[in-house]
């Protein structure tokens, strides 16, 4: 498979290392000859120097031998003319593009839209994926990471270990046996900014940072074993009302329990288009990081804010200052990981990443077959695959304790038809089935040779 990736940034790198992990034959294209040198000095891909919606860049490319594109500059414009060109001039199959403008979005959601005149196969927006992500923070709101697997029956939750943990100082084998109708495990632990995955023997810590897999019906017991209380988020304060956190406002407003929500802008404009846009919604133009601002907007009395500014600085102080408020839960969006480490010191519950967000939304989008999902953790430094066990995977037909996984390896879930299984180690692995792995970075081509995934694309 031949895949064409513009843009060299972030989401565009992350894809790259995927794709060509999977032994496809990536090129990678930016009008930045660092950012070039970066993915071919660190991937097996190739690089062009150029902007992508030149038709002689893409030519060098290898347009007419490639089979899909996908556009991911940081331009809308670009983005939609190199899908234009890939289609008109090359014939290329499958075109992938990242949009931003709410205007554009607008239309290609309508019916102005026709594929014909705008060849865009698949219109990934951060904004709308952010918002989703956004939405799944507030549903587990004990958790400072969360992601859906197993078509919604198993979702991944991140959970912080504190001074009250029931569980603190235990052995993971002893909660299996101390919880043995619970469908959880721990996959993952990060202790001291390392992150692994635990043995049986391993313990768990104040100050550690958990990953765990878990069916949904027990995620409410789950959190409560972890010693997190499960609370009602009625009352929910937004700080930033741009496309981000209007599609959450919005989102907040369908819903069918009622939630009083209130948007703190600052940008006048963006102020008076969420006030237009919103019904049951009070939006109040000031700055979020002002407590006389978060004051009025009831900050105190509030069950949850976050802060979804594109300012991660603004987005982190104000969650700080709205926890010191009073305020219990408080979520930033943060788009440069390596502020994460921070949340912690700073007393902030979750994070959201919108690069991982737009990754994952990528990666799930283009892919078809064996592999259903893939979740990023961290700064790439783990994932959660999600995918169907072939015939002739080396696991089909093992117990998972014949099974040779690397050390970095844990399975979270295995689904049998319509019922999700906690994995044991007695639990036989049989063709068709649909398995949830963690894996460390380092791991993820043994777990690709494991599973004998073969990427087909759409």
């Amino acid at each position: 498979m031949k895949v064409i990736i513009c843009g060299a940034g972030q989401v565009g790198w992350q894809i790259a290392r995927h794709l060509s992990g999977e032994r496809n034959d990536v090129t990678v294209v930016d009008n930045n000859p660092d950012l070039v040198r970066r993915a071919t000095d660190t991937l097996d891909v190739q690089g062009v120097a150029g902007f992508a919606s030149y038709p002689d860049v893409l030519d060098r490319a290898g347009a007419r031998d490639a089979e899909m594109i996908i556009a991911a500059t940081h331009s809308d414009e670009v983005n939609m003319v190199t899908c234009q060109v890939a289609h008109s001039v090359f014939g290329i199959n499958r075109k992938i593009a990242r949009l931003r403008s709410q205007s554009y979005l607008d239309a290609i959601y309508s019916d102005l839209y026709r594929r014909d005149h705008m060849p865009i196969d698949v219109v990934i927006s951060p904004e709308r994926e952010v918002a989703a992500a956004a939405l799944q923070r507030l549903s587990a709101p004990a958790a400072f990471d969360t992601e859906v697997f197993m078509d919604g029956k198993a979702q991944l939750l991140g959970i912080t270990i504190d001074d009250d943990c029931p569980v603190v100082n235990t052995p993971l084998r002893q909660l299996t046996d101390l919880f043995s109708t619970l469908r959880t495990v721990v996959v993952g632990v990060r202790r001291e900014g390392s992150l692994f995955a635990p043995e049986a023997k391993d313990q768990l810590f104040v100050g550690d940072d958990c990953y765990v897999f878990c069916h949904v019906d027990d995620i409410t017991r789950t959190l409560e074993i972890f010693g997190k209380k499960v609370t009602k988020q009625e009352r929910i304060v937004l700080v930033g009302g741009g496309n981000v956190g209007l599609a959450v406002a919005q989102a907040l407003e369908q819903r069918t329990n009622r939630i009083r929500a209130k948007v703190i802008e600052k940008n006048r404009h963006n102020a008076e288009r969420a006030a237009e846009a919103l019904e049951r919604t009070i939006v109040l133009n000031g700055d979020g990081l002002d407590s006389g601002m978060l004051a009025e907007a009831g900050i105190s009395r509030a069950d949850a804010m976050m802060a979804v500014t594109d300012d991660d600085k603004t987005n982190l102080l104000s969650a700080v200052r709205a926890k010191a408020e009073g305020c219990p839960y408080a979520i930033a969006l943060i788009n440069d990981p390596t502020l994460i480490p921070l949340m912690v010191p700073l007393g902030i519950d979750a994070y959201i990443n919108p690069r991982a967000t737009t990754v994952s939304s990528i990666l799930r989008h283009i892919r078809h077959g064996r592999v259903r999902a893939v979740y990023s953790i961290g700064d790439a430094e783990a994932e959660v695959i999600e995918a169907e066990v072939l015939s002739t995977s080396p696991m089909a037909g093992k117990r998972i304790s014949e099974i040779d996984f690397p050390e970095g390896v844990l399975v979270g879930a295995v689904r049998k038809g319509r019922e999700v299984l906690r994995p044991v180690g007695n639990t036989r692995i049989d063709d068709g089935d649909v398995i949830a792995l963690f894996a460390l970075a380092k791991d993820v081509p043994e777990v690709e040779r494991l599973m004998q995934v073969s990427i087909d694309f759409f």
